[in-house]
């Protein structure tokens, strides 16, 4: 489980500290393993590595990162710890020019019409 101090009275965000899982969970291993091969494995990430000849270890190390922040939401969510994931949902809501006129699209999701 993730490892947090709160700051007492200041209105700030949590202070998060890296911690490593001694008991791995193989399950979200595979997913997060799986969603960062989602994410990278093709599409403009792929695209974007081969135009610029993006070293193995860097690539390599995008990936773990992913993969670690995908685990560490994983294992906030079966926790069910709410509080947590409403601070990084508060912390990372901000209108950038990067991001602001993204709508995100669910890749499969089928409307189904209700009869």
């Amino acid at each position: 489980m993730l490892l947090y101090k709160a700051i007492q009275g200041s209105g700030y965000m949590k202070i998060w500290t890296k911690i490593h899982i001694k008991d791995r969970n193989k399950d979200i291993d595979k997913i997060s393993n799986s969603l960062t091969n989602y994410l990278y494995g093709y599409g403009p990430i792929l695209d974007i590595t081969r135009k610029y000849d993006i070293d193995k270890k860097d690539i390599a190390y995008l990936n773990q990162y992913t993969a670690n922040r995908i685990a560490g939401l994983l294992m906030l969510y079966l926790a069910k710890d709410n509080i947590r994931i409403n601070d990084i949902v508060n912390k990372y809501n901000f209108d950038a020019d990067i991001v602001k006129e993204i709508i995100p699209e669910i890749e499969g999701y089928i409307n189904k019409e209700s009869n």
